[in-house]
């Protein structure tokens, strides 16, 4: 008889219906099953290719452009995606080309500045920065944030948007960037905010809210999140270690989204 107060076991196959992590493979003699290699395989070429694949920034800057955002293209110093990958130094830095036509431009200030780039992954951008970007600007319409132009960058690294921000008179900088792929997700998202944003800021100084796509966070909960930091930063003059991400509090209390974004 089955006593219904002594909790189901639960089979280690049990957990691949939780997870896209590799877990129980099985094996054939010492080695894994030919299906579990070949799925390896196909996943690893797929990271290869998200790494190696360029950005269609015009594709990004049409999409983005239908939500009523003005766009402007940039570039990195690195001039290829082999430079890239060699030298991240470069993709930190404006081509000084770049660098002088938005110094040039009539930037009015603004509360924040948006970059979407790359990164180590332009398919996150092409899968998920619009469907973000949908979700996300009505919670800054929200809280009365003036953004200005959407820059759709090429060869970018994060702290890319140091300068880039410092540039566009921004108080913070939002940088929307391909992570770096898995084997699991190779087309995750990733958010980056850093307040007053200049050159020589460090990860330190930063907050992220990461591991955006499909099987991760959802695009209304990543917006939420992005909202409520950008809220708190500029309420407590500050990003990085010292703001910590309490947003998940304010879903768990059920408090109403107009309150907590």
């Amino acid at each position: 008889m089955i006593d219904p107060d002594v909790p189901k076991l639960r089979s280690l196959n049990d957990l691949r219906t939780l997870t896209p992590a590799r877990v129980a493979l099985g094996r054939s003699g010492s080695g894994l099953p030919t299906s579990a290699l070949l799925a390896f395989t196909l996943d690893h070429a797929r990271a290869r290719d998200a790494v190696h694949a360029p950005l269609n920034a015009d594709a990004v800057a049409l999409d983005i452009a239908t939500l009523g955002c003005e766009t402007i293209g940039i570039a990195s110093q690195a001039e290829s995606r082999a430079d890239y990958l060699r030298r991240p130094d470069l993709g930190r830095k404006l081509a000084p080309s770049w660098r002088a036509a938005l110094a040039a431009r009539p930037n009015t200030p603004c509360d924040l500045a948006i970059m979407i780039a790359d990164g180590l992954s332009a398919a996150a951008v092409h899968a998920h920065a619009g469907a973000l970007m949908r979700d996300l600007l009505p919670r800054l319409a929200a809280l009365k944030m003036s953004v200005g132009p959407v820059l759709i960058a090429t060869g970018a690294r994060v702290a890319l948007g140091d300068e880039v921000g410092l540039l566009c008179k921004a108080t913070m900088m939002l940088t929307l960037i391909g992570e770096r792929p898995g084997l699991s997700a190779p087309d995750s998202l990733g958010a980056y905010m850093t307040f007053e944003p200049k050159p020589g800021r460090t990860d330190a100084e930063r907050n992220c809210v990461s591991n955006i796509h499909r099987a991760g966070l959802s695009y209304d909960e990543a917006a939420f999140k992005i909202a409520w930091l950008v809220r708190e930063g500029f309420s407590r003059g500050m990003s990085g270690v010292a703001l910590k991400d309490e947003s998940g509090d304010l879903r768990l209390a059920g408090m109403p989204e107009g309150e907590g974004a």
